[in-house]
């Protein structure tokens, strides 16, 4: 007996329904990035190792994707290097490739490679399927959709005002209450000279950023095991526990960094920012400055942001920051860039538990012609062909057979409205439009057809 098919752990099918709902979650970020003057690009889904490796930090590096060197793959290697196992010598040798981690390293590439084509700042979106060799669970898959959008070329910190809109207006859209959270490398980096820690800022970073998923107690071990002493430890513990409003949380690191010009930097960028949202722009969301973000990726060096969904449990569901110096590993030094990236799948799974879909998206097919033969099918076609020209989704039963089964069609699809053309609907010039909703049914022109389906 053949065995029965599947798909590797961590990845999804998606039916017409549910892709209904994504293609309303994709055009809605699209539509508002275009608000804002943002073009679309794409990229590979592979890129060579040399360009996503050391991008990510050595966490990230070991959730790469290799894709094995087609042909003889092994031509080159010895055997003792297998039989040691040497796996990372071996995946130099045997991969030049590898799937794309995210969509902003690949962006950086693009920029580098496409320099003189390009207008700076550019303002650029992306919206494709990115992979990680992550353990499999609830809201984190291995391969995924992002939905990025990026400013390079400019230092401005509007470019980072205008994202939170992005990022508010998204949600609000959709009918979701997030709060978005914001912090700043530097602040992180000047909380790290405070506690004598300069250079362990990456193992700062790295062990906070994990505080929502492991707890404080776990990240004080990781700590721990990563060369702080117990009293830098100590030292960290009021500033990850910090509370109440953004200025105050601000005014009282304003003392806490009175020493470290990097972390004051770094608040006066944060207190930019919040300040120009607060006052400027009519913000739907919550904006919270929580100095226990750290966004785990090296390339970040300015501001940084993450967004909760507050009624859902999950992880983040949106995230990104600024990253001055990314093109700068690809030879072009001077860059600047801000990013933000939607995280289309767990905003998936969060309408789908709040079942805040419109009810449009989820309804595919408006209006079903039941065939009852050559003769009536002929009648129909140019009535369906108005309804389409008229916008509404039109199917017409393409096989005679019985009512009962047609209509069991129209009710297995959700489709809200079934025309009826028989000889004496024929006669008149006439169709009988059902509403599958209300059981109504009623005699109707083409013309009324349509009038009533747009109601």
């Amino acid at each position: 007996m053949a065995q029965k098919p599947s798909i590797p752990k961590g990845t999804r099918d998606f039916g017409p329904q549910e892709m209904a709902c994504r293609n309303y979650i994709f055009n809605t970020i699209r539509q508002v990035y275009a608000l804002y003057g943002f073009q679309q690009i794409e990229t590979p889904a592979m890129e060579n190792l040399g360009t996503l490796m050391g991008k990510y930090g050595e966490e990230g590096d070991k959730l790469l994707f290799k894709i094995l060197n087609s042909g003889d793959f092994l031509r080159g290697t010895c055997s003792e290097e297998i039989e040691k196992g040497a796996t990372g010598h071996l995946a130099a040798q045997l991969c030049e490739k590898g799937l794309r981690y995210d969509l902003t390293v690949p962006f950086a590439r693009y920029v580098v490679q496409h320099r003189e084509e390009l207008t700076l700042p550019f303002r650029r979106y992306q919206i494709q399927p990115v992979w990680r060799a992550d353990r499999p669970q609830k809201g984190r898959y291995r391969e995924f959709y992002q939905c990025d959008a990026d400013v390079v070329g400019s230092d401005s910190l509007l470019n980072e005002v205008e994202l939170m809109q992005i990022v508010d207006t998204v949600f609000q859209r959709f009918g979701i209450r997030v709060c978005i959270k914001i912090n700043n490398r530097k602040i992180l980096s000047g909380i790290a000279e405070m506690i004598g820690a300069a250079d362990k800022i990456v193992d700062i970073t790295v062990a906070i950023d994990k505080l929502d998923k492991i707890g404080l107690e776990n990240v004080n071990a990781e700590l721990l095991e990563n060369g702080l002493s117990e009293a830098q430890v100590e030292k960290l513990q009021p500033i990850i526990n910090l509370c109440g409003t953004n200025a105050e949380k601000i005014a009282t690191m304003r003392q806490v960094l009175k020493d470290s010009e990097v972390g004051q930097k770094g608040l006066d960028e944060v207190e930019y920012v919040l300040n120009m949202l607060n006052v400027q722009c009519s913000m739907f969301n919550e904006m919270e400055l929580d100095l226990t973000l750290a966004r785990g990726l090296n390339y970040y060096t300015g501001c940084i942001f993450e967004v909760k969904a507050l009624d859902v449990q999950i992880g983040s569901i949106t995230g990104g920051g600024r990253y001055d110096n990314l093109t700068g590993i690809f030879g072009m030094p001077g860059i600047s860039g801000v990013g933000i990236s939607f995280g289309a799948d767990r905003i998936y799974d969060v309408l789908n538990q709040l079942n805040l879909y419109p009810e449009e998206v989820t309804t595919a097919t408006q209006l079903l012609f039941i065939n009852f033969g050559e003769t009536e099918t002929n009648y129909c076609l140019p009535i369906a062909d108005k309804a389409r020209q008229a916008g509404i989704r039109t199917e017409i039963y393409p096989d005679s057979v019985k009512m009962k089964k047609q209509m069991q069609y129209a009710n297995a699809k959700n489709i809200p409205f079934v025309a009826i053309a028989g000889e004496t609907e024929i006669a008149e010039g006439k169709v009988m439009l059902k509403n599958m909703l209300s059981g109504d049914q009623k005699l109707v022109t083409p013309e009324e057809l349509v009038s009533e389906i747009q109601k």
